[in-house]
């Protein structure tokens, strides 16, 4: 499928280009299907498809080619162009490629069952509705919408029962006619995609990556352009933006997904972490009982040894880690300040979670402590204290000293030792048994965040065991080839397509990759990111949410997930983290530092990223073939930090 994303608008076709009402086919505008069916026939005959490719993130280009001769040879004499934008405009175009004058009748046959997403995913989406004719184009209602079709220029017929359109187009000898349809909601204007003039001209959105892989630039310039495409605005608050989880399955916030995907974009500004942390601060539980101060979240499935995870920790705990690295990125001062008692209610929560314990177990009884969690955690209490210290909140002590608790604790009581060095469980048992399984959220123990001057912050393993969980990660029962498994090869219930039971997690690889980078194992980073390039590759590098684990063969391609979406804003952000963690870019905008840590294997040669967003203005770095870091562009008064 070709998805052309500018929500709260999209566009689904097949790399036929026509759309035949088939399947997921069709316009759709606020989760709802305006049109399903959009057929061309020229000289009453369809044309050949030849050529399919996605031109930007909300527009794709069909071409198909008509031979109108049955005695003239093998070459085509009509080229048809159809480019096909997400806000519901379509331009049909005729070329000709003949020596002579050509007078052809174009159809264009249009349907729709105004059916909601859910629906036509599901199967349940009904008959088409039948149509009228409406100014020029065709109008369809039912008891809960309408929707029009316009077209410029006006048809010469207009039949309503088969929804069909009529042309008479006169093509001189190399020439070219065009019809354009714009398909509406009726009463509704065009889309106005929240994405558009979110990051400033110069930061961000004209982010650059160039060098000895000619992936870099085409992987960067899809995730900027899909993070873009999948924002959306908070209904009573326009100016706040946030990015939905992705098309064409979750096209509506998922705080957890927001927050993760808002903070591996933070190298393109801060503007996408500021309006998703203020909508998800309005939607935080306050008051008595023991969810006061948490994120809600849906469960969410955790793989086949484990019952659903709440989603809602996981937002909670991501909340104030957000806030405190996005000041370091150079979010203003005033508006860390107004996002400050949010971040304490989030804290406040977990420390009256964890209570007497140690661990932060499942909120139901018996509850499981996931090793995932605990990661999430950790980070949370080290980073949420480092924040509320830098602006004279209450005393955080208490955080510190929990987390250097749970440190020793997570050590002797989540390894799970074997002959081969061990592993990390992936939960404890209200019981005390680990589930000894490997997964890939293990690659959140090595993600620690990101402190002052540079500096990260010490993670939940000693030297030793995290030496050792870089070579799990890096070893062929997790590295796919294309990427991280999110659980091993070698794991009972293990299934190349399990969302959490072996399927390559995009997000989970590039916190495995920039993880590693940062505590030294280069190649087994190097590794997981060339996977992820050559997956990215392989998908026109619009990276899916995920896709199968198998190993990759030689001459192989990823196996897609039918159930990923595509864009995804984790994955989109995801090319984003990968890159930027190979210049190792920690900024400390309060202090006016930024420290540098490249890698010096320079896996990927030398490497350059222009017009990111560092302390509010453009960033430029530059990693030679030697591992050297350079600055080449930066805020007046930054300084290089040690």
């Amino acid at each position: 499928m070709l998805i052309c994303v500018a929500l709260p608008a999209l566009a689904i076709s097949t790399d036929q280009g026509q759309l035949t009402g088939r399947g997921l086919e069709g316009f759709y505008r606020a989760g709802r299907r305006t049109l399903s069916r959009c057929q061309v026939r020229v000289a009453g005959r369809e044309p050949v498809a030849v050529q399919a490719r996605m031109l930007s993130a909300d527009s794709a280009r069909f071409v198909a080619t008509l031979r109108l001769s049955t005695d003239g040879g093998p070459d085509p004499e009509v080229v048809v162009e159809r480019v096909r934008h997400a806000d519901g405009t379509e331009r049909i175009t005729l070329r000709s490629a003949s020596g002579r004058p050509l007078r052809l009748p174009l159809e264009v046959s249009l349907g729709t069952d105004l059916a909601e997403v859910g629906a036509v995913a599901s199967g349940r989406a009904g008959p088409e509705l039948p149509a009228t004719v409406h100014d020029s184009g065709m109008r369809w209602s039912s008891a809960t919408a309408h929707c029009v079709v316009t077209a410029d220029p006006a048809p010469a017929d207009a039949l309503a029962s088969a929804g069909l359109l009529r042309w008479e187009v006169d093509l001189p000898p190399g020439s070219s006619r065009s019809v354009e349809l714009r398909v509406r909601p009726d009463g509704a204007g065009p889309v106005r995609a929240a994405g558009h003039g979110t990051m400033r001209p110069g930061a961000g959105a004209g982010a650059r990556a160039v060098g000895d892989d000619p992936r870099v630039q085409p992987l960067l310039a899809r995730s900027v352009e899909d993070l873009q495409a999948l924002l959306l605005r908070a209904p009573q608050h326009p100016t706040d933006v946030y990015p939905a989880a992705g098309a064409p399955w979750r096209c509506g916030l998922a705080p957890a997904e927001a927050l993760a995907a808002a903070r591996m974009a933070l190298p393109l500004g801060t503007r996408i972490a500021a309006g998703t942390l203020r909508t998800l601060a309005r939607s935080q539980l306050t008051g008595p009982g023991p969810r006061s101060g948490m994120i809600p979240g849906p469960l969410r499935d955790a793989g086949p040894h484990l019952p659903p995870g709440c989603t809602g920790t996981e937002a909670t705990l991501l909340f104030p880690v957000l806030l405190a690295e996005a000041w370091r990125w150079g979010l203003p001062a005033q508006e860390v300040e107004d996002l400050l008692p949010a971040a304490e209610r989030c804290l406040g929560w977990l420390l009256t979670s964890v209570g007497d314990g140690v661990f932060l177990t499942d909120a139901r009884p018996g509850g499981a402590a996931r090793g995932e969690i605990q990661a999430h955690a950790h980070r949370a209490a080290l980073l949420g204290a480092d924040l509320l210290d830098a602006h004279g909140r209450a005393d955080p002590a208490g955080l510190r000293q929990w987390a250097a608790r749970l440190r020793s604790a997570f050590q002797e009581e989540f390894w799970v030792a074997d002959r081969t060095g061990g592993r990390p469980a992936a939960a404890r048992l209200a019981d005390g048994r680990p589930v000894p399984h490997l997964t890939g959220g293990a690659a959140h123990l090595l993600d620690t965040g990101l402190l002052g001057s540079g500096t990260l912050a010490p993670g939940l393993l000693d030297k030793v065991r995290t030496e050792q969980l870089a070579r799990l990660l890096g070893g062929p029962a997790m590295d796919s080839g294309w990427g991280l498994r999110s659980m091993g090869a070698k794991e009972a219930a293990y299934n190349p397509f399990g969302h959490r039971g072996g399927a390559v997690r995009v997000q989970e690889t590039a916190v495995a990759v920039a993880g590693l980078a940062a505590v030294g194992y280069e190649k087994e980073a190097s590794s997981l990111l060339r996977g992820m390039l050559s997956a990215a590759e392989a998908f026109g590098h619009r990276l899916p949410e995920m896709y199968a684990g198998e190993q990759r063969t030689e001459g192989g391609v990823p196996l897609p997930h039918p159930a990923a979406c595509r864009p995804a804003a984790t994955a989109a952000a995801a090319g984003v983290h990968v890159l930027v963690a190979l210049a190792g870019i920690r900024p400390d905008a309060p202090a006016r530092t930024v420290k540098l840590s490249p890698l010096r294997s320079v896996p990927l040669g030398e490497l350059g990223l222009s017009a990111l967003s560092v302390a509010g203005a453009p960033f430029s770095v530059r990693v030679s073939r030697l591992g050297l870091a350079m600055v080449e562009e930066a805020a007046d008064g930054l300084q290089l930090g040690v």
